[in-house]
């Protein structure tokens, strides 16, 4: 599933991107394969050891070697990932197919990621969904504030809500 500012692109305000993010879900026995048979259609790593890296931060960092593209792809470990992989919703543009996460998933990835573009996207995101359901995504939130002793990952989504609201 693609997420990140591609992700937030879609479904919010169109903003410009160094990289392409993706969440999937596949078991750690198969990274090394997964990774071999990317590099058949392109996609190379971007750092030596790759599998290793993937091991301690549960992200495979690649590279398309044609375009020149970074791509992130995050290696679902969490029970919130595979659910919001399984709510996400097929788009088509062109002729690609490509799943996008529902807007209240992406608004949970964005205020846990918590860089000064994710809150700006949050913002994009609020002004495209006015309907989202922002009680869902304080709680989720505000359980990974509290799994990560990150406070301010609540309290910044709130003030953003908030602001949102006036």
């Amino acid at each position: 599933m693609i997420i990140g500012g591609v992700a937030a692109s879609f479904l919010g305000r169109p903003r410009l991107t160094q990289d392409i993010d993706a969440l999937a879900t596949m078991a750690e026995a198969d990274w090394e394969a997964t990774l071999a048979a990317a590099t058949a259609y392109g996609f190379v790593p971007r750092i030596e050891n790759p599998i290793d890296f993937a091991h301690r931060t549960r992200v495979l960092l690649l590279r398309h070697s044609a375009s020149d593209i970074d791509v992130d792809v995050t290696l679902s470990g969490l029970q919130f990932e595979q659910d919001a992989i399984n709510r996400g919703a097929l788009h088509e543009i062109d002729g690609v197919r490509f799943r996008l996460p529902q807007v209240e998933d992406l608004l949970i990835m964005k205020a846990i990621a918590h860089r000064p573009k994710d809150m700006e996207d949050i913002e994009g995101l609020l002004d495209a969904h006015p309907d989202a359901n922002v009680g869902i995504v304080k709680q989720w939130v505000g359980e990974f504030a509290a799994a990560t002793t990150m406070p301010d990952l609540l309290m910044d989504l709130e003030k953003l809500l908030n602001k949102h609201r006036k």
